[in-house]
């Protein structure tokens, strides 16, 4: 069974990508990650979006509580959880990565931004949580 995401997340991922193409034009390629999240969250911010950056998740195991199981990037309107790379190439450890934490969150659509590319479109992974037979998976778009 999908999760498909509601309007508002659809709307809410256009946005953060309309972001991240101005950060990328302004900034290339070439720097860290943490330049693009502050700039990425910094002009959500301006877009009266409700950002959060380095969201803190617990993670439950075997009966407990860790607090501090896993941070994301950035969580977008609490609806669109954002990871930011700037690797040479996406691997698929990276959409691994997205997807623990899709799944963890409970937060069912990904972005995974890769901003070392000459066109940030080369660099966008769009991912739905979804449960198929039983196993919960992510299908890139």
């Amino acid at each position: 069974m999908k999760i498909e995401p509601t309007q508002e997340q659809d709307d809410t991922a256009r946005k953060i990508l309309d972001a991240a193409f101005i950060v990328h034009r302004e900034l290339g390629a070439g720097l860290l990650e943490s330049v693009y999240e502050v700039c990425l969250f910094d002009l959500l911010l301006s877009w009266k979006m409700d950002v959060v950056k380095q969201k803190s998740f617990p993670v439950h195991f075997m009966g407990k509580e860790i607090e501090t199981g896993f941070r994301t990037d950035l969580v977008v309107n609490n609806q669109v959880i954002v990871e930011i790379k700037s690797v040479e190439k996406l691997m698929p450890v990276h959409d691994a990565q997205l997807m623990t934490y899709l799944r963890l969150s409970g937060i069912n659509l990904g972005l995974l931004l890769n901003f070392n590319v000459p066109l940030l479109k080369q660099g966008i992974r769009r991912m739905v949580l979804s449960h198929s037979r039983g196993e919960l998976g992510v299908r890139g778009v």
